[in-house]
């Protein structure tokens, strides 16, 4: 009998060492070869498309926080792909929850910055709260350089999300 693997997508923005770093520990973590029955797509934020979002099961988010937010790459994923993946507008053009078609599907999210992140997380939990989608592990804030600490709750992420679908 043959199963379908479950996905896991990670859209992330990783344009400075340090967030390269913690994407690389998440993709690994993903991967661990103890979970069986997913498949990880890795995708830059700028070339995910909204099929890409609907294939997926689940969901890995990485983005530096710039000028205290998300950066613009995952915001432009947002925007590109809101509407078309179940995302709703309300009449005064705010997000609505509706339960939309991605609705109910678990999220991940890192951020790294090197001061204050909590525009950041505070604009992705918000766009993804209005997809409905369900947060499955704590965020990973990481502030300053990134050191073994950090790269292995980088991993645990990862592993935990994969983990998560694989159930």
């Amino acid at each position: 009998m043959s199963t379908t693997p479950c996905t896991l997508l990670i859209a992330h923005h990783s344009p400075t060492r340090s967030t390269r770093a913690l994407t690389d520990a998440v993709v690994t973590g993903a991967n661990d070869d103890a979970i069986e029955g997913v498949r990880v797509e890795v995708r830059e934020a700028l070339s995910t498309s909204a099929d890409d979002l609907l294939a997926a099961d689940g969901y890995l988010l990485g983005t530096p926080a710039n000028f205290g937010y998300m950066s613009g790459a995952l915001k432009h994923m947002f925007d590109s792909t809101f509407l078309a993946i179940g995302g709703a507008l309300d009449d005064s053009g705010s997000a609505a929850s509706t339960g939309g078609t991605t609705a109910g599907r678990p999220f991940g999210l890192y951020v790294h910055g090197r001061y204050d992140l909590t525009g950041a997380v505070r604009a992705a939990t918000s766009i993804v709260g209005a997809l409905g989608w369900k947060q499955a592990a704590p965020v990973l804030e990481v502030t300053g350089d990134v050191h073994d600490a950090a790269l292995e709750r980088a991993y645990e992420l990862g592993a935990t999300l994969a983990a998560l679908l694989a159930d």
